[in-house]
């Protein structure tokens, strides 16, 4: 199968997806936020916390796993990304934001887990603009897979309609005739 047609990009709630694991936009202390952490945490149930508070913190780029408890996924990823600040070593924000992708799924690869979903990591408080983020992303997924990655389906799991477009446009024009 090619890389692209282990790529899907879809808009849905991220917590009613039944995968392997699902990816969090988490902070770097692992305590409770808004946006898709919020969601995860409420959906997941307070046990997910607990384990979170025990693990305490997960390095920018770097990525920490959790059980889903009360998710149909059957891990959470936690990974926090860099907060978008135009200017500052823009090099570097991209690299640890695409780390953020390599990291979940490097732990997915040592679990064994063939299906994973991510949200667009970065893209809402963190405030990293939609395209750039969306392309790190694809790149940091398609060269997992073309590099050995196990996955069998890589969900971009999206809110809007929007960026839903946007991750399609990526897979569509990976694929090659």
């Amino acid at each position: 199968m090619s890389v692209a047609g282990r790529i899907e990009a879809i808009r849905a709630d991220i917590t009613t997806l039944d995968v392997n694991a699902i990816v969090n936009a988490a902070n770097s202390g692992l305590i409770p936020g808004g946006g898709v952490d919020g969601a995860i945490r409420r959906a997941a149930g307070p046990k997910l916390t607990e384990e979170t508070s025990q693990i305490g913190r997960c390095p920018t780029g770097g990525a920490v796993i959790t059980k889903g408890y009360n998710l149909p996924a059957r891990f959470v990823i936690h990974t926090a990304a860099p907060v978008w600040a135009t200017g500052y070593d823009e090099a570097k924000q991209d690299r640890l934001l695409a780390s953020c992708y390599a990291s979940a799924l490097k732990l997915a690869d040592e679990r064994g887990l063939k299906t994973i979903a991510f949200p667009a990591i970065g893209t809402g408080i963190y405030g990293w603009p939609a395209e750039r983020a969306a392309h790190l992303a694809f790149g940091a997924v398609t060269r997992h897979l073309t590099t050995g990655g196990k996955q069998d389906k890589v969900i971009f799991c999206c809110f809007s309609e929007a960026d839903r477009a946007r991750y399609q446009a990526l897979i569509e024009g990976s694929e090659t005739p």
